[in-house]
C-alpha cells in the first residue's frame, strides 16, 4: 500500500542530503550504470542507506543513488532500480519515481536494456521510446488514489514527451549516432519471452520488450513529471535468431555501448 508519509520522509532525508536538489533525473537500467559514474562532485548514496527506498538485487544494478554534475547541470542519477518480478510491489516499484517527483524533478530520462522485436534492429541499437504497450499485468495506480500526487485518471495520450523525443533526435543526429524509434511493451517477467510470445507483441505493434520501465512512466506522468524513454536494444528477442537467451549477453552488449550511450544522454542533459 502507497503510504504518503513513508515517501514524505524519503524526501526529507534527501533534501537534506543532495542540497540543492536537482530537477533532472536519469533511472539506469541493467548494465547501464556507468553514466553515474561520470557525474562531477558526485554524492552518492546506496539505496540501503535511504529510509524507506527498496533495494534491488539483479546483477548489473548498482543500487545507489548518485547526484552530481552534467555541465552547470545537476542531475540525480538512480543506479538500478526494482523490479516487479523480483516479488515486489507496485508501490515499492514506483516508490524512486514517487520520491523524485515529490523532491521537484520536472524531469525524468528512464533507461532499460530490451529485447529487440522489430527485426531491423541490430545489437546494441539505442530505442526512443515512443509509446509503451502494459502487458505486466498490473497497473501502479490500481489502488485508493493519492489526490496530492495525481488525478484518479491520468491521461496518458503522450507519457513519452514529445518535446523531449525531438531534442533527443536533434542531439544524436549532431553527434552521428544512429537512434532507432518505437513501442516498448512492458511485461513481468522474470523468464524471457517464448517465440510464440514474441511474434504476438509484433503483431500488436511493439518494438522492443523489457520488464521494466512502464510502472515508472505511467507514475511519473501521473505526477506531472516529463518523460523521456530510452531502451538499449541488447539482445534479439526469443525466436528472432536460432540462440537461447542469457542475462550476460544482456551485460556485455550494454558495455559494449555504453561510450555513445552516456554522450547521448550528456548531450540530452546539455540541451534541456
Amino acid at each position: 500500500m502507497l503510504h504518503y508519509e513513508h515517501i514524505d520522509q524519503t524526501s526529507d532525508f534527501l533534501r537534506t542530503a543532495l542540497d540543492p536538489v536537482p530537477d533532472v533525473a536519469v533511472v539506469l537500467g541493467s548494465g547501464l550504470g556507468d553514466f553515474a559514474e561520470g557525474l562531477a562532485d558526485p554524492k552518492a548514496l546506496a539505496y540501503a542507506q535511504i529510509p524507506n527506498w527498496p533495494v534491488s538485487s539483479v546483477v548489473g544494478h548498482a543500487g545507489r543513488l548518485v547526484a552530481g554534475h552534467v555541465g552547470t547541470r545537476r542531475v540525480i542519477a538512480l543506479s538500478g532500480r526494482s523490479h516487479f518480478y523480483e516479488g515486489h510491489t507496485m508501490d515499492a516499484v514506483t516508490f524512486g519515481t514517487r520520491v523524485l517527483g515529490h523532491l521537484g524533478v520536472k524531469t525524468v530520462i528512464l533507461t532499460n536494456a530490451a529485447g529487440g522485436i522489430n527485426r531491423s534492429f541490430a545489437s546494441g541499437a539505442l530505442m526512443l521510446i515512443d509509446d509503451h504497450i502494459n502487458l505486466m499485468g498490473a497497473n501502479p495506480l490500481v489502488g485508493a488514489n493519492e489526490d496530492r500526487f495525481g488525478v484518479r485518471f491520468p491521461d496518458m495520450s503522450e507519457v513519452y514527451s514529445a518535446r523531449l523525443r525531438d531534442l533527443a533526435e536533434d542531439v544524436a543526429h549532431r553527434m552521428g549516432l544512429s537512434l532507432e524509434r518505437g513501442v516498448y511493451v512492458g511485461v513481468s517477467g522474470p523468464s524471457y519471452e517464448t517465440p510464440a510470445e514474441i511474434r504476438a507483441f509484433r503483431t500488436i505493434g511493439a518494438d522492443a520488450v523489457g520488464m521494466s520501465t512502464v510502472p515508472e512512466a505511467i507514475v511519473a506522468r501521473h505526477m506531472g513529471i516529463e518523460v523521456l524513454g530510452i531502451s538499449c536494444i541488447t539482445n534479439m528477442a526469443s525466436g528472432v535468431l536460432p540462440q537461447p537467451l542469457v542475462h550476460d549477453e544482456v551485460m556485455e552488449t550494454a558495455r559494449r555501448v555504453r561510450g555513445g550511450f552516456i554522450a547521448l544522454l550528456e548531450g540530452i542533459i546539455g540541451r534541456l
